[in-house]
């Protein structure tokens, strides 16, 4: 299996968003900044001497917020990404992580020019006292300037990340924010639930009980809200989070949910090349060091067994909508679907949270919302569903 998709981690933010577990940094030295894009360049060029690339299909660049590199920086980034990745396919998908506020017009059509095709926007919420006490700088007027500004540097490919679940949010403010998104005509909307991850200012309110979150039953009125509204649009939801019009899918994306080789460059990034995973070193210091002595800044590395790419293949597929296909997997792998999960499949089945035409095995309405539950399942574990 060829490797055809490259994802890059830019860690840098302007601040540290209250929910945010993510391996990025808050800096306002220039100088790190430009160590950060050199150790970048020593990784990419060791990294495609040792696993050679052929046509690269999709590339995205994560973050941090990548767009907070400034123009220079962001031409330096764009062109070493050419040097080393320069065999693309045609219909190249080039996706850049940015916050509303980030992307004045100059720095949009270096990004143009640098083959970035496809923009997310990370705006979480409309509601603006909502983006404030979640941390983020922006609110909503930024988020229809950058958006603006976008198209009109000739950015059709735009997608935007909402959460709902966030503090004392009710079922209304989250309807009032998907009104406000559709009213921006986007062809991708991406929409998480809140979660409280450790090492994070709203885990500590959580453990304190400070931190007042909507009800179970409210979250799942959102989800359904978002289900409804997406559809009603025009949007299908091809994946558990993830909404597109026919043809503008994240294709991306879709690499990590059919479980597909990517390169993973960058401090903090997961890389999946030649059947073995990988993690970089996440401290700036620790990455720019290994990445200048060694190339590769790698802290783990190790082989996936068969059993266990089968078990990933099943978790990633299963959020996709169109579910896991039976003759993919038996040419992937060897054996059938009822060979290695017959038994977990046919609970899940009588449950009512998965359903099988013999061919294909996916979610069932009942089942979307329980989707961590049933992946548990296919790890062994047998948590209460």
């Amino acid at each position: 299996m060829q490797t055809k998709a490259v994802y890059i981690h830019i860690p840098f933010c302007t601040n540290k968003c209250y929910y945010c577990d993510f391996n990025s940094y808050v800096t306002k030295n220039p100088q790190l900044i430009w160590e950060y894009l050199y150790a970048l360049e020593k990784e990419m060029k060791e990294t495609v001497r040792q696993f050679p690339p052929g046509e690269i299909k999709t590339i995205f660049v994560g973050g941090g917020t990548p767009t907070f590199l400034d123009t220079k920086q962001m031409e330096y980034f764009l062109e070493i990404v050419a040097r080393y990745f320069p065999k693309r396919s045609a219909d190249l998908e080039f996706t850049m992580e940015a916050n509303p506020g980030t992307t004045d017009m100059e720095k949009l059509i270096v990004m143009r020019h640098g083959g970035v095709n496809r923009i997310s926007f990370g705006v979480q919420s409309f509601d603006d006292e909502l983006l404030k006490r979640i941390g983020r700088i922006h609110d909503s007027e930024q988020v229809l300037r950058s958006i603006a500004n976008a198209k009109a540097a000739g950015f059709q490919n735009l997608s935007i990340d909402l959460i709902f679940g966030l503090p004392d949010q009710t079922v209304e403010q989250f309807r009032d924010t998907l009104d406000q998104a559709f009213a921006l005509d986007l062809p991708h909307f991406s929409s998480y639930s809140l979660k409280v991850e450790e090492n994070t200012l709203f885990y500590t309110l959580y453990e304190k009980d400070q931190l007042p979150l909507p009800t179970e039953e409210e979250e799942v009125a959102m989800y359904e809200l978002l289900m409804e509204e997406m559809a009603r649009h025009g949007l299908l939801q091809y994946e558990i989070s993830n909404f597109a019009r026919p043809g503008w899918e994240s294709r991306h994306n879709m690499t990590y949910w059919h479980n597909e080789y990517y390169y993973g460059i960058g401090a903090g990034a997961h890389g999946y090349i030649n059947g073995e995973r990988h993690v970089n070193a996440g401290p700036l210091k620790q990455y720019i060091q290994l990445a200048g002595e060694k190339g590769l800044p790698r802290v783990e590395q190790f082989a996936v067994s068969r059993t266990e790419a089968m078990e990933d293949h099943m978790i990633m597929g299963l959020r996709m909508m169109r579910g896991v296909s039976a003759s993919e997997f038996q040419k992937r792998y060897g054996t059938t679907l009822e060979e290695q999960f017959g038994s977990v499949i046919k609970e899940l089945i009588e449950l009512g949270l998965v359903e099988w035409n013999g061919e294909m095995l996916r979610l069932t309405k009942r089942g979307i919302p329980l989707g961590n539950e049933v992946f548990a399942r296919f790890l062994g574990l047998v948590d209460k569903v």
